[in-house]
């Protein structure tokens, strides 16, 4: 009888299992969504918002390939060039080995970046950058309103590598922040989001090199790092026209963390919250001219996508 009852209550699992799961000869496992397949079914209206930090990230990824390397995407990746003019007067900057080693992780990590939106969106080609000497010794001049003697040069050591890339990723992530609300899609803010993260950790890696040294001065300028950094931030602010949205690395303590600190290693809101910029006040900056319709600055022939060329089309 034990033997019996056992074999009746295999039995009942077993038609109790097929009911579940049916056999059939024509049967075929469910299709399993590809998580990059998913990311190309992004809104026109993300297109815009996820094609346009392109601009930054191809500034970023020549500035810190050249700077640590001596050599750029044209070598290193030259697909995600799409055809695109090689940048103008970037060269391999005098580096520390400790240094060098930072910035060829950035340079790494925005070729990433870049591989991430061309996989999302269709992008277009490298802008022409103007990475030269000049360009950035003319962004210098414009911060200190005069002319620095001899002047600025970004590529002459890592003091001065590191207080030109204060320019640049800050610039950036203001931008994702900006535009995330805007985003519909679930894999456009994933992306992002995740482009957001590193260009934040980027930014603070840089501000702390530089909040080490802020009381040390520029040579030959007599000028401390915290000085530089509070005038860039303030040409930024300028440039945007729309209010305070940059802080240097030192600020006066009613502008710190709960209005208690000077130090201001990652810049925030009163809140201490990521401020926000868009497209057209990042144009103004990165162009130089205050303007989103008059390029110059890194783009001498302007950014690219359509959200630059609609302002460039209107100038």
């Amino acid at each position: 009888m034990a033997a019996a009852s056992s074999c009746a209550f295999t039995f009942l699992i077993i038609i109790s299992l097929l009911l579940l799961h049916p056999i059939s000869s024509n049967s075929s496992p469910l299709p399993q969504e590809d998580p990059e397949e998913s990311m190309h079914i992004i809104p026109k209206s993300d297109v815009d918002f996820l094609e346009f930090p392109l601009n930054l990230e191809y500034l970023e990824a020549e500035f810190f390939l050249w700077g640590a390397l001596g050599f750029g995407l044209d070598r290193v990746a030259p697909n995600l060039t799409m055809g695109g003019p090689s940048p103008i007067g970037v060269r391999q900057a005098n580096l520390s080995p400790f240094i060098r080693d930072i910035i060829t992780q950035f340079a790494f990590q925005e070729i990433g970046h870049l591989r991430a939106i061309k996989k999302t969106v269709p992008g277009f080609p490298r802008p022409l950058l103007d990475l030269s000497a000049r360009s950035f010794a003319k962004i210098m001049d414009k911060a200190f309103g005069h002319r620095l003697q001899p002047p600025f040069d970004p590529y002459a050591d890592g003091l001065n590598f590191l207080i030109a890339s204060y320019l640049v990723p800050y610039v950036g992530l203001t931008g994702y922040v900006g535009a995330n609300p805007h985003l519909i899609a679930a894999p456009s803010k994933r992306l992002v989001a995740g482009l957001l993260g590193v260009e934040s950790a980027q930014d603070a890696v840089i501000r702390t090199l530089l909040y080490e040294k802020a009381s040390m001065r520029v040579p030959p300028y007599e000028i401390t790092v915290a000085e530089f950094t509070r005038r860039i931030s303030e040409l930024r602010n300028d440039l945007g026209h729309v209010g305070i949205k940059d802080e240097g690395i030192v600020v006066p303590t009613k502008l710190g963390a709960e209005g208690r600190l000077s130090g201001n290693t990652i810049a925030g809101n009163k809140y201490s919250i990521s401020y926000s910029r868009t497209p057209e006040e990042i144009l103004r900056i990165v162009y130089g001219s205050g303007d989103e319709h008059v390029p110059g600055g890194f783009y001498p022939k302007g950014a690219d996508g359509r959200i630059a060329k609609s302002h460039l089309h209107n100038a």
